[in-house]
């Protein structure tokens, strides 16, 4: 499975809107792939450890976003290494990107940010060179988007190839009127009891005073059941005598 960390108080507080997200999914789904989970997290380094000490622990390919600079409130390379309980350590790869980025600037702030839990290999970045890092089956990177997603992408690209195209999945829906989500409940789980490779949703939509507008019902999964599945939810939709289109 692909899951994906966000991390930053900014996002929690509200002072930035986060995109990765809606990047990751569509990034994944390019390549046949699926998003199974994401969550939000705070630069609160007890709980960092704590999520990353159970998630690195599984086998999930994770995208963690934010965090790894070497500011006060950035603690995404510690908290990754307190999970497995590894040293940080300068990573040359990284050390040499960093000192070809920065000459004769260099200082030892902007030589922290090259310190890797022990093992790590490095995220090439291609906007200031200053790299990421992977570990395991997860792989941090920036928070800046401009930074992050051709970064993510480069390990899609170089890590995962051999698993493009094994979560293929399509989507057809309709529009219920005349209907409670309640009301739809015997003709989804028809639908996902015959069909195994499908899953059956419902969204249903309503106008600013509460009224009940429609349902969107449709069904995602196994490109080859989509179509079937849906004939058969559009049969059992009409013969419980809700209109749709």
């Amino acid at each position: 499975m692909f899951g994906a960390f966000i991390i930053g108080d900014e996002i929690l507080v509200g002072k930035r809107e986060d995109k990765h997200l809606s990047f990751l999914i569509a990034a994944l789904a390019k390549r046949g792939l699926r998003l199974a989970w994401a969550q939000y997290l705070g630069d609160d380094p007890e709980r960092l450890t704590a999520v990353l000490r159970r998630s690195l622990a599984s086998k999930d390919v994770v995208f963690s976003f934010g965090g790894i600079g070497a500011t006060p409130d950035d603690h995404t390379r510690q908290c990754a290494a307190a999970a497995l309980n590894l040293e940080l350590r300068i990573h040359p790869e990284a050390e040499r990107e960093i000192r070809a980025r920065f000459g004769g600037e260099v200082t030892p702030q902007r030589l922290q940010m090259g310190e890797f839990p022990v093992g790590s290999s490095i995220i090439p970045n291609p906007v200031n060179r200053i790299p990421g890092f992977s570990l395991r089956e997860h792989h941090f990177v920036p928070g800046f988007p401009q930074m992050a997603w051709p970064m993510a992408e480069w390990v899609l690209d170089t890590k995962y190839r051999d698993r493009f195209d094994t979560q293929k999945w399509k989507e057809q829906s309709i529009l219920v009127f005349e209907a409670g989500e309640s009301q739809l409940i015997p003709a989804m789980q028809a639908v996902e009891a015959g069909f195994k490779g499908i899953k059956v949703f419902s969204l249903p939509s309503m106008g600013k005073d509460g009224s009940r507008i429609h349902v969107e019902l449709g069904v995602r999964g196994d490109p080859a059941q989509v179509v079937p599945a849906m004939e058969k939810l559009r049969r059992l939709v009409g013969d419980a005598g809700f209109p749709y289109k």
